[in-house]
């Protein structure tokens, strides 16, 4: 029979006794995946060199994330953030709010230089770009629909407003510019698009009070 001293080292009390997680590299690598891209961009990026200005290893590193790549997407979402747009209770101040994040990151070097070649990897990695647009993509979206829907419900916006194609006119100007820099991406764009946007979907009442 096992006594209860014995029986206390078994599978279950054993689970928890191996290396505790260092949480301090969730946070050191997706820092130094932005310090390097900004200074070398997307092609010179390395695990190794993440690695070494993480202050960890690279074996630790392919633990959490399985490539360079997988790597970017979650240091992409940590800069531009996933947050809900806020809910002010003014439809058109929330959705430049909203929106603006995206030109407050991609005025940097970083956007320039990582969404058009992550993009092109996206298309060869179905993995990959599954997490992209689950971890990225379509938690912004959803947020700006929250914003969008809000709107209908305050009587801002058509209630026969076709939300997708709203979420797409929004953040397309943004995307279009870092992808072919054509144009600058300036500190005004949002609430240039939010404007023109609302400019077409607005409820009467909307418009007289704006």
């Amino acid at each position: 029979m096992v006594n209860s001293a014995s029986g206390s080292r078994g599978p279950a009390a054993r689970k928890g006794s191996g290396r505790p997680r260092d949480v301090r590299i969730d946070d050191a690598a997706p820092q130094a995946v932005m310090e390097i891209l900004n200074e070398v961009g997307y092609g010179g990026l390395t695990m190794e060199a993440v690695a070494t200005r993480a202050g960890t290893s690279k074996p630790a590193l392919r633990r959490r994330w399985r490539s360079r790549q997988h790597l970017v997407v979650e240091s992409l979402t940590r800069v531009v953030g996933v947050a809900p747009t806020p809910d002010t209770g003014c439809t058109h101040c929330d959705l430049i709010a909203g929106i603006g994040t995206l030109s407050k990151a991609f005025t940097t070097t970083v956007g320039r230089r990582v969404l058009p070649a992550l993009v092109a990897d996206l298309a060869n990695d179905p993995e990959l770009e599954k997490e992209f647009l689950n971890a990225y993509f379509h938690p912004r979206r959803a947020t700006t629909a929250m914003a969008l829907r809000r709107g209908i419900d305050r009587g801002d916006i058509r209630s026969d407003a076709d939300i997708d194609l709203l979420l797409d006119m929004l953040a397309s100007t943004t995307y279009y510019r870092v992808l072919f820099g054509h144009l600058p991406i300036t500190p005004e764009l949002a609430e240039g698009v939010v404007s023109v946007v609302m400019a077409g979907v607005a409820t009467e009442r909307w418009r007289s009070d704006h």
